[in-house]
């Protein structure tokens, strides 16, 4: 007799999408999920606007950072837009989030795109 899946269970599936969605830490099992092509279509698909966002904002963040600590002139606007990035980072993971609950595409233009672009 063939075990059975725990995260058949539709609640169970939908739970384990809302945890790609947690900023930075859903990263990884986003990642994890891409690199051995598993799981449904539906989530293959988060996993790669989600793999694709957070390298975005990480690059962006990065970028800001050593742009402060090597311009000393540029240093308070860049980190206030170091900071503002991030907010909408993790604004956009909670409206992802409200999107997913509601069942509705959780697709961002832009992002998807270049998610598809991924292996």
């Amino acid at each position: 007799m063939r075990e059975s899946d725990p995260f058949e269970n539709p609640a169970a599936q939908q739970l384990k999408l809302f945890l790609y969605l947690v900023p930075v830490v859903g990263f990884f099992p986003a990642l994890w999920s891409l690199y051995y092509r598993s799981g449904s279509k539906q989530e293959r698909d988060l996993s790669r606007v989600v793999v694709t966002l957070t390298l975005g904002w990480l690059l962006a963040y990065l970028l800001l950072g050593v742009g402060a600590e090597t311009v000393e002139s540029w240093s308070l606007p860049l980190l206030v837009t170091s900071s503002l990035l991030t907010s909408g980072f993790f604004l956009t993971n909670v409206w992802l989030m409200v999107r997913l609950w509601q069942r509705k595409s959780v697709r961002l233009p832009g992002v998807s795109q270049l998610g598809d672009r991924l292996p």
